[in-house]
This record gives structure tokens, sequence and C-alpha cells, in this order.
């Protein structure tokens, strides 16, 4: 189980590791919600050249992403497959869902 410190520490990471050339032409919000003990409310602001990241919630997000934080935080350590958490229930994708696609070789590094 990840610390909430551990779970609130990938957002910056994200941000440190944005390429624009993995994620072109997306411009948009997303917010996570992340339930338990350990989770909280971020969100991550992809523009043409910068990323972005906050906690709380987000102004007219393009998309969100709910989960457990220990679901996420196994996601992004490669301990859960993104797709087989989509399909299971796991991770629920509110909004673009299209945009959760294109996110992911941000996410996972």
């Amino acid at each position: 189980m990840a610390t909430r410190e551990e779970v609130a520490g990938v957002f910056p990471k994200m941000a440190e590791r944005f390429d624009p050339q993995k994620t072109e032409g997306i411009d948009a919000t997303i917010q996570f919600d992340l339930t338990g003990d350990n989770g909280g409310n971020y969100w991550l602001r992809l523009g043409k050249d910068a990323a972005q990241t906050g906690e709380g919630a987000a102004e007219n997000p393009r998309m969100t992403l709910r989960a457990s934080a220990d679901d996420f935080y196994s996601m992004l350590n490669g301990t859960l497959n993104p797709m087989q958490a989509f399909m299971t229930g796991k991770i629920k994708i509110q909004g673009d869902t299209g945009l959760a696609l294109k996110l992911m070789p941000l996410i996972n590094g």
C-alpha cells in the first residue's frame, strides 16, 4: 500500500517527464479522483509545451479518472495492467476516453 505522500508524488513526476512529442496535439486537463486513506483529488494540465499538476478539483476537466489510490499507484508502477484495470472496473474513465489512451506514454514514462 502506497502512502499518501507517494501517491501525491507521482503527479510532479508526470510533469517532469513531460515530452511534448508524446502528447502532440493534446491540450487538456485531467482530473484524478483517488479513493482510500491515501487518496485525494489531483489534476494534470497538458498544454502545447508544458505540463502542470496540482491538488484539488480541476475546472472543466476533459477527462476524469477514478480509482483507488492503491490501484492507481500499482498501475503507474507496472504491477497492474492499465487496460485490465479498466476492463475489470478498477479504473473508471469519465469524459474523453480516447484521451486516456493518448496519456499512457506520459503516465508510464
